[in-house]
Protein backbone atom coordinates (compact mmCIF):
# COMPACT_ATOMS: atom_id res chain seq x y z
CA UNK A 1 0.00 0.00 0.00
CA UNK A 2 1.25 3.33 -0.83
CA UNK A 3 2.02 5.98 1.60
CA UNK A 4 0.91 9.09 0.91
CA UNK A 5 0.94 12.42 2.45
CA UNK A 6 -0.79 15.83 0.99
CA UNK A 7 0.57 19.24 0.97
CA UNK A 8 -1.23 22.39 1.19
CA UNK A 9 -3.29 24.08 -1.75
CA UNK A 10 -1.05 26.48 -3.69
CA UNK A 11 -3.68 27.78 -6.30
CA UNK A 12 -7.14 27.16 -6.62
CA UNK A 13 -9.84 28.55 -9.40
CA UNK A 14 -13.91 27.65 -9.29
CA UNK A 15 -15.84 26.97 -12.40
CA UNK A 16 -19.95 26.39 -12.75
CA UNK A 17 -21.09 23.65 -14.37
CA UNK A 18 -24.52 22.80 -15.14
CA UNK A 19 -26.33 20.09 -16.79
CA UNK A 20 -26.01 19.55 -20.31
CA UNK A 21 -29.41 17.81 -20.85
CA UNK A 22 -31.18 20.73 -19.39
CA UNK A 23 -28.94 23.14 -21.41
CA UNK A 24 -27.30 24.29 -18.54
CA UNK A 25 -24.20 25.69 -19.58
CA UNK A 26 -21.07 26.60 -17.79
CA UNK A 27 -19.53 29.65 -16.31
CA UNK A 28 -15.94 29.58 -16.90
CA UNK A 29 -13.24 32.37 -15.20
CA UNK A 30 -10.38 33.69 -15.95
CA UNK A 31 -8.73 34.44 -12.33
CA UNK A 32 -8.21 32.50 -9.72
CA UNK A 33 -9.74 31.56 -6.67
CA UNK A 34 -9.54 33.74 -3.42
CA UNK A 35 -9.24 30.97 -0.70
CA UNK A 36 -7.59 33.13 2.23
CA UNK A 37 -10.20 33.35 4.60
CA UNK A 38 -10.94 29.33 4.53
CA UNK A 39 -7.52 28.40 3.87
CA UNK A 40 -7.22 25.99 6.53
CA UNK A 41 -10.68 24.57 6.54
CA UNK A 42 -10.30 23.77 2.84
CA UNK A 43 -7.11 21.97 3.08
CA UNK A 44 -8.81 19.84 6.06
CA UNK A 45 -11.69 19.34 3.70
CA UNK A 46 -9.20 18.07 1.30
CA UNK A 47 -6.98 15.65 3.44
CA UNK A 48 -10.10 14.00 5.23
CA UNK A 49 -11.63 13.04 2.05
CA UNK A 50 -9.63 10.65 0.55
CA UNK A 51 -8.21 7.65 1.39
CA UNK A 52 -5.43 5.94 -0.30
CA UNK A 53 -6.05 2.01 -0.27
CA UNK A 54 -7.58 1.83 -3.52
CA UNK A 55 -6.10 3.57 -5.99
CA UNK A 56 -6.22 3.94 -9.83
CA UNK A 57 -5.18 4.99 -13.03
CA UNK A 58 -6.01 6.77 -15.92
CA UNK A 59 -6.89 4.70 -19.00
CA UNK A 60 -8.54 5.09 -22.08
CA UNK A 61 -8.06 2.61 -25.53
CA UNK A 62 -5.59 2.50 -27.89
CA UNK A 63 -3.53 5.24 -26.12
CA UNK A 64 -3.92 7.68 -23.17
CA UNK A 65 -2.81 10.75 -24.97
CA UNK A 66 -6.78 10.16 -26.35
CA UNK A 67 -8.11 10.51 -22.35
CA UNK A 68 -8.86 14.08 -22.54
CA UNK A 69 -8.39 14.82 -18.82
CA UNK A 70 -4.84 12.65 -18.64
CA UNK A 71 -4.16 15.32 -21.48
CA UNK A 72 -5.25 18.15 -19.56
CA UNK A 73 -3.21 17.42 -16.35
CA UNK A 74 -0.48 16.25 -18.52
CA UNK A 75 -0.41 20.10 -19.71
CA UNK A 76 -0.61 21.49 -16.33
CA UNK A 77 2.46 19.55 -14.97
CA UNK A 78 4.40 20.38 -17.91
CA UNK A 79 4.14 23.75 -17.71
CA UNK A 80 3.15 25.49 -14.41
CA UNK A 81 2.67 28.89 -15.43
CA UNK A 82 -1.14 30.50 -13.93
CA UNK A 83 -2.09 31.28 -17.05
CA UNK A 84 -1.73 27.53 -18.16
CA UNK A 85 -3.43 26.23 -15.37
CA UNK A 86 -5.88 28.69 -15.48
CA UNK A 87 -6.53 27.60 -19.28
CA UNK A 88 -5.86 23.90 -19.06
CA UNK A 89 -9.00 24.00 -15.63
CA UNK A 90 -11.49 25.66 -18.17
CA UNK A 91 -10.97 22.36 -20.80
CA UNK A 92 -11.55 20.15 -17.73
CA UNK A 93 -14.87 22.28 -17.11
CA UNK A 94 -16.00 22.41 -20.97
CA UNK A 95 -15.28 18.44 -20.69
CA UNK A 96 -16.78 17.62 -17.42
CA UNK A 97 -20.21 19.72 -18.93
CA UNK A 98 -19.82 17.41 -22.26
CA UNK A 99 -20.45 14.77 -19.45
CA UNK A 100 -23.45 15.95 -17.44
CA UNK A 101 -25.92 14.69 -19.86
CA UNK A 102 -27.67 12.58 -17.23
CA UNK A 103 -31.17 14.05 -16.32
CA UNK A 104 -30.18 13.23 -12.81
CA UNK A 105 -26.41 14.78 -12.21
CA UNK A 106 -26.73 18.14 -10.21
CA UNK A 107 -25.26 21.06 -11.58
CA UNK A 108 -22.53 22.34 -9.38
CA UNK A 109 -19.55 23.89 -8.42
CA UNK A 110 -16.30 22.15 -10.25
CA UNK A 111 -12.85 23.07 -8.32
CA UNK A 112 -9.35 22.53 -9.79
CA UNK A 113 -6.04 22.79 -7.38
CA UNK A 114 -2.51 22.43 -7.11
CA UNK A 115 -0.64 20.83 -4.33
CA UNK A 116 3.05 21.07 -4.50
CA UNK A 117 5.58 18.59 -2.91
CA UNK A 118 3.50 16.22 -1.80
CA UNK A 119 4.95 12.52 -0.60
CA UNK A 120 4.50 9.34 -2.03
CA UNK A 121 6.39 6.73 -0.54
CA UNK A 122 8.72 9.36 0.39
CA UNK A 123 9.14 10.13 -3.12
CA UNK A 124 8.33 14.26 -3.32
CA UNK A 125 5.35 14.76 -6.47
CA UNK A 126 3.06 17.41 -7.48
CA UNK A 127 -0.48 16.56 -7.55
CA UNK A 128 -3.20 17.76 -9.44
CA UNK A 129 -6.96 17.84 -7.54
CA UNK A 130 -10.33 18.11 -8.98
CA UNK A 131 -13.63 17.99 -7.07
CA UNK A 132 -17.17 18.48 -7.98
CA UNK A 133 -19.35 20.22 -5.52
CA UNK A 134 -23.08 18.73 -6.13
CA UNK A 135 -25.20 19.02 -2.80
CA UNK A 136 -25.58 22.46 -0.76
CA UNK A 137 -26.15 22.63 3.01
CA UNK A 138 -28.06 25.08 5.02
CA UNK A 139 -26.82 26.43 7.93
CA UNK A 140 -28.34 29.00 10.84
CA UNK A 141 -26.01 32.02 10.97
CA UNK A 142 -26.36 33.88 14.37
CA UNK A 143 -26.37 37.55 13.70
CA UNK A 144 -25.69 40.37 17.11
CA UNK A 145 -27.81 43.04 16.94
CA UNK A 146 -28.34 45.62 19.59
CA UNK A 147 -31.16 44.31 21.28
CA UNK A 148 -30.37 40.11 21.35
CA UNK A 149 -29.97 38.07 18.09
CA UNK A 150 -31.24 37.24 14.40
CA UNK A 151 -31.32 33.97 12.47
CA UNK A 152 -30.22 33.41 9.05
CA UNK A 153 -29.84 30.52 7.16
CA UNK A 154 -27.03 30.30 4.57
CA UNK A 155 -26.67 27.73 1.66
CA UNK A 156 -23.06 26.85 0.94
CA UNK A 157 -20.64 23.86 0.06
CA UNK A 158 -20.11 20.93 3.06
CA UNK A 159 -17.20 21.03 4.87
CA UNK A 160 -17.74 17.49 6.43
CA UNK A 161 -16.82 15.71 2.49
CA UNK A 162 -16.36 16.07 -1.33
CA UNK A 163 -19.64 15.15 -3.36
CA UNK A 164 -16.97 13.95 -6.45
CA UNK A 165 -12.98 14.34 -6.11
CA UNK A 166 -9.72 12.88 -7.61
CA UNK A 167 -5.89 13.44 -6.78
CA UNK A 168 -3.83 12.69 -9.29
CA UNK A 169 -0.05 12.48 -8.79
CA UNK A 170 2.77 13.15 -10.95
CA UNK A 171 3.89 9.55 -10.89
CA UNK A 172 4.13 6.75 -13.64
CA UNK A 173 3.02 9.13 -16.08
CA UNK A 174 3.30 6.35 -18.89
CA UNK A 175 1.12 4.14 -17.44
CA UNK A 176 -1.97 6.94 -16.50
CA UNK A 177 0.02 8.44 -13.02
CA UNK A 178 -1.21 7.68 -9.84
CA UNK A 179 -4.89 8.63 -9.16
CA UNK A 180 -6.97 8.25 -5.84
CA UNK A 181 -11.08 8.68 -6.45
CA UNK A 182 -13.79 9.30 -4.52
CA UNK A 183 -17.64 9.75 -5.32
CA UNK A 184 -20.44 10.45 -1.97
CA UNK A 185 -23.03 10.73 -4.70
CA UNK A 186 -24.83 9.34 -7.67
CA UNK A 187 -24.87 5.74 -6.39
CA UNK A 188 -27.34 4.53 -9.19
CA UNK A 189 -26.80 4.54 -13.25
CA UNK A 190 -25.51 8.14 -13.48
CA UNK A 191 -23.04 7.73 -11.04
CA UNK A 192 -20.23 6.27 -13.87
CA UNK A 193 -20.25 9.63 -15.15
CA UNK A 194 -17.60 10.62 -12.95
CA UNK A 195 -15.17 8.05 -13.03
CA UNK A 196 -15.64 6.05 -16.17
CA UNK A 197 -17.45 9.48 -19.06
CA UNK A 198 -15.19 12.15 -16.94
CA UNK A 199 -12.18 10.34 -15.50
CA UNK A 200 -11.72 7.23 -17.48
CA UNK A 201 -9.88 5.22 -14.56
CA UNK A 202 -8.78 1.61 -13.73
CA UNK A 203 -7.91 0.35 -10.47
CA UNK A 204 -4.44 0.03 -9.83
CA UNK A 205 -3.41 -3.84 -9.78
CA UNK A 206 -1.98 -3.54 -5.98
CA UNK A 207 -2.87 -5.78 -3.32
CA UNK A 208 -6.21 -4.15 -2.27
CA UNK A 209 -7.62 -4.27 -5.83
CA UNK A 210 -6.29 -7.95 -6.05
CA UNK A 211 -8.10 -9.08 -2.28
CA UNK A 212 -11.07 -6.81 -3.27
CA UNK A 213 -11.52 -8.72 -7.01
CA UNK A 214 -11.16 -12.29 -6.10
CA UNK A 215 -13.69 -11.90 -2.58
CA UNK A 216 -15.73 -10.05 -5.15
CA UNK A 217 -15.96 -12.79 -7.61
CA UNK A 218 -16.18 -15.65 -5.58
CA UNK A 219 -19.27 -13.81 -3.72
CA UNK A 220 -20.77 -13.26 -7.17
CA UNK A 221 -20.50 -17.04 -8.32
CA UNK A 222 -21.73 -18.22 -4.95
CA UNK A 223 -24.76 -15.94 -5.00
CA UNK A 224 -25.73 -16.52 -8.63
CA UNK A 225 -24.58 -20.22 -9.40
CA UNK A 226 -26.05 -21.18 -5.93
CA UNK A 227 -29.17 -19.14 -6.51
CA UNK A 228 -29.81 -21.58 -9.59
CA UNK A 229 -29.05 -24.99 -7.77
CA UNK A 230 -32.45 -26.07 -6.52
CA UNK A 231 -31.22 -28.88 -4.54
CA UNK A 232 -28.53 -26.29 -2.68
CA UNK A 233 -30.12 -25.29 0.23
CA UNK A 234 -29.09 -21.36 2.28
CA UNK A 235 -26.70 -23.14 4.71
CA UNK A 236 -24.72 -24.47 2.32
CA UNK A 237 -24.58 -20.98 0.21
CA UNK A 238 -23.77 -19.36 3.52
CA UNK A 239 -21.43 -22.56 4.23
CA UNK A 240 -19.02 -21.74 1.06
CA UNK A 241 -19.20 -17.71 2.23
CA UNK A 242 -17.74 -18.23 5.16
CA UNK A 243 -15.29 -20.43 4.04
CA UNK A 244 -14.24 -18.13 1.80
CA UNK A 245 -13.91 -15.20 4.04
CA UNK A 246 -12.30 -17.44 6.75
CA UNK A 247 -9.51 -18.03 4.13
CA UNK A 248 -9.11 -14.20 3.74
CA UNK A 249 -9.38 -13.50 6.74
CA UNK A 250 -6.42 -16.50 8.59
CA UNK A 251 -3.95 -16.11 5.61
CA UNK A 252 -1.50 -13.69 5.04
CA UNK A 253 -0.83 -15.20 0.79
CA UNK A 254 -3.55 -15.60 -1.36
CA UNK A 255 -2.54 -18.78 -3.82
CA UNK A 256 -5.49 -19.59 -6.16
CA UNK A 257 -5.49 -23.29 -6.20
CA UNK A 258 -5.17 -23.48 -2.37
CA UNK A 259 -8.40 -21.42 -2.41
CA UNK A 260 -10.58 -23.42 -4.27
CA UNK A 261 -9.53 -26.79 -3.11
CA UNK A 262 -10.30 -24.69 0.39
CA UNK A 263 -13.37 -23.29 -0.10
CA UNK A 264 -14.97 -25.33 -2.85
CA UNK A 265 -13.44 -28.93 -2.52
CA UNK A 266 -14.93 -31.10 -4.96
CA UNK A 267 -13.78 -30.82 -8.50
CA UNK A 268 -17.20 -30.22 -9.87
CA UNK A 269 -17.95 -26.76 -8.11
CA UNK A 270 -14.16 -25.93 -8.88
CA UNK A 271 -14.39 -25.86 -11.95
CA UNK A 272 -17.67 -24.09 -12.35
CA UNK A 273 -16.05 -21.40 -10.50
CA UNK A 274 -13.18 -21.50 -12.78
CA UNK A 275 -15.48 -20.86 -15.86
CA UNK A 276 -17.20 -18.23 -13.86
CA UNK A 277 -13.85 -16.59 -12.80
CA UNK A 278 -12.89 -16.41 -16.42
CA UNK A 279 -15.81 -14.54 -17.65
CA UNK A 280 -16.17 -12.42 -14.96
CA UNK A 281 -12.94 -11.14 -15.04
CA UNK A 282 -13.71 -10.90 -19.14
CA UNK A 283 -16.97 -9.08 -18.49
CA UNK A 284 -15.42 -6.28 -15.95
CA UNK A 285 -11.91 -5.88 -17.77
CA UNK A 286 -9.94 -7.65 -14.67
CA UNK A 287 -6.75 -9.13 -14.66
CA UNK A 288 -6.45 -12.42 -13.21
CA UNK A 289 -4.37 -13.81 -10.66
CA UNK A 290 -3.16 -16.26 -9.15
CA UNK A 291 -1.43 -15.25 -6.06
CA UNK A 292 -0.95 -12.26 -3.95
CA UNK A 293 -0.39 -10.52 -0.44
CA UNK A 294 -3.59 -10.62 1.17
CA UNK A 295 -5.00 -6.35 2.01
CA UNK A 296 -6.20 -7.12 5.91
CA UNK A 297 -8.27 -3.41 4.92
CA UNK A 298 -9.77 -4.61 1.83
CA UNK A 299 -10.93 -7.74 3.43
CA UNK A 300 -12.40 -5.82 6.62
CA UNK A 301 -14.26 -3.63 4.03
CA UNK A 302 -15.31 -6.62 1.97
CA UNK A 303 -16.63 -9.08 4.75
CA UNK A 304 -19.53 -7.51 5.91
CA UNK A 305 -21.33 -8.14 2.23
CA UNK A 306 -20.99 -12.11 2.87
CA UNK A 307 -23.87 -11.84 4.98
CA UNK A 308 -24.07 -15.29 7.57
CA UNK A 309 -28.13 -15.20 7.64
CA UNK A 310 -30.53 -17.51 6.94
CA UNK A 311 -34.04 -15.26 7.36
CA UNK A 312 -37.16 -17.31 8.00
CA UNK A 313 -40.40 -15.79 7.65
CA UNK A 314 -40.16 -12.24 9.88
CA UNK A 315 -39.88 -14.40 12.93
CA UNK A 316 -36.67 -16.36 12.85
CA UNK A 317 -32.99 -15.23 11.95
CA UNK A 318 -30.31 -17.91 11.98
CA UNK A 319 -26.80 -17.16 12.19
CA UNK A 320 -24.45 -19.46 10.48
CA UNK A 321 -20.57 -20.01 11.12
CA UNK A 322 -20.02 -22.98 9.54
CA UNK A 323 -20.75 -26.49 10.47
CA UNK A 324 -22.79 -27.45 7.40
CA UNK A 325 -23.41 -31.24 8.85
CA UNK A 326 -24.66 -29.96 12.41
CA UNK A 327 -28.19 -28.24 10.16
CA UNK A 328 -30.94 -30.60 8.22
CA UNK A 329 -33.76 -29.04 6.43
CA UNK A 330 -36.64 -30.92 5.56
CA UNK A 331 -40.18 -30.40 5.44
CA UNK A 332 -42.96 -32.32 8.03
CA UNK A 333 -46.32 -34.27 6.85
CA UNK A 334 -48.20 -31.15 7.22
CA UNK A 335 -45.68 -29.09 4.41
CA UNK A 336 -44.32 -26.93 7.11
CA UNK A 337 -40.70 -26.08 6.26
CA UNK A 338 -37.96 -26.78 9.16
CA UNK A 339 -34.11 -26.81 10.03
CA UNK A 340 -32.80 -28.97 13.04
CA UNK A 341 -29.68 -27.93 14.44
CA UNK A 342 -27.40 -29.82 16.48
CA UNK A 343 -24.94 -28.23 18.70
CA UNK A 344 -22.72 -29.59 21.84
CA UNK A 345 -23.39 -27.08 24.33
CA UNK A 346 -25.63 -23.68 24.61
CA UNK A 347 -23.52 -20.37 25.71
Amino acid sequence: MNKIELAPICHLIMHGIGNKSNGDGVKLYSELTNYEKVKETLNNLIMSSFKFDDLYKFYFPHTLELNPIYTYVSNIFANKEIDNFINQSKNIGCFLYDKSNHPQIKPGELGVFYLADCTVDDEVVDCIGIFKSENKQKILKVEDRQNGYDLADIEGLSIQKLDKGCLIFNLHSEQGYLVAVVDNTNKHAEAKYWTEDFLSIRPVNNEYHQTTQIMETAKQFIAQTMDTDDEASKSEKIGLLNRSVDYFKNNEQFDLQEFEQRVFANDDLIQQYQDFSQNYAQENQLEPVKSFAISPKAVKKQEKYFKSVVKLDKNFHIYIHGGKDMIEKGRDEDGRKFYKIYYQEEN
